[in-house]
């Protein structure tokens, strides 16, 4: 299998990835909503325990609309899709930590983290779109770390970002679809 048909192969488990990137975005909003009415560390464990149901959230999603949710065994792109997983983790032990410092920086370190980790996920669909949401994470993250700003503002640019850009990302595959049905990638 080369790497164009493993992308493939990924792109159409996954409908190119935005179930997950719109869900992502969900548990980020709903993370700023904790923030604003109970406090930063209701919002960080909304963000945590909701990144928990990210991807069998995004699997539903999935099933709902046709796809297997599943990659092949055999593609080799999917320890990648594994991979990704335990950088995110490693961002949210230090995130965790920071936040014991200054709980301000949570959220401005997971977007740094999670941009990262989408920055990654052009290799595994071949598609140049994740390195704008990931950029636009790692950047945001970035400036929020020198910028003062309040958690739930943080965690609402995550949310936003992440659910236009899942839009964004649904609308591609259905435009790209309409004009190349053997695509099949709605």
């Amino acid at each position: 299998m080369n790497v164009e048909n493993a992308q493939k192969g990924m792109r159409d488990a996954y409908l190119n990835g935005w179930p997950g990137v719109t869900v992502s975005g969900v548990v980020w909003l709903s993370a700023a909503a904790a923030c604003l009415q109970l406090g930063t560390v209701a919002g960080i464990f909304t963000l945590f325990f909701g990144g928990m149901a990210i991807f069998p959230l995004s699997l539903v999603v999935c099933k709902a609309l046709g796809r297997s949710g599943a990659h092949h065994k055999d593609n080799p792109l999917g320890p990648l899709a594994l991979e990704t997983t335990v950088l995110l983790f490693g961002g949210l032990v230090i995130a965790f930590g920071v936040s014991q410092l200054n709980p301000h920086l949570f959220f401005p370190v997971m977007l740094i983290t999670i941009g990262c980790r989408y920055l990654m996920f052009q290799t595994l669909y071949g598609l140049k779109q994740y390195w704008l949401l990931g950029a636009l994470l790692a950047l945001s993250g970035a400036a929020l770390v020198f910028l003062p700003t309040e958690p739930v503002r943080a965690a609402l640019t995550g949310g936003i970002i992440e659910v236009v850009l899942g839009i964004w990302f649904l609308r591609a595959s259905w435009l790209q679809s309409e004009a190349d049905p053997a695509s099949d990638v709605s």
